[in-house]
């Protein structure tokens, strides 16, 4: 199992949709999340910066094409053209990147 930090800005006008459409995810996209290995997913919002910090935990083998299998879905490409406009990615994130990646410098079980 790997632990898996992320985080992204969410544009000033989004807020509220982006907290009402996580508070209805589509019955697909948890199925989808949850075949792509992915388990404790949270995404926390910071106000009033607008920041958004997501954490899984990935239980799979090859995290690349599990993400292109979640990348290549259909439901999930209607999901992201719904939450994608409200997110506002991060100058310092990885080429590549949408939401930054993070390190993990301390857990406790």
């Amino acid at each position: 199992m790997r632990r898996m930090g992320m985080v992204i800005g969410l544009e000033p006008g989004m807020v509220k949709t982006y907290k009402r459409l996580h508070a209805a995810v589509w019955p697909d996209i948890l199925d989808l999340i949850g075949r792509c290995n992915i388990r404790n997913y949270t995404i926390f919002l910071r106000e009033p910066e607008n920041l958004l910090f997501g954490t899984w935990e990935y239980h799979g083998t090859d995290f690349e094409a599990d993400m292109a299998r979640m990348e290549a879905d259909e439901t999930n490409a209607a999901w992201w053209r719904l939450t994608i406009p409200c997110q506002r990615p991060l100058q310092s994130r990885a080429p590549g990147e949408w939401w930054a990646s993070m390190e993990e410098v301390f857990h406790l079980d």
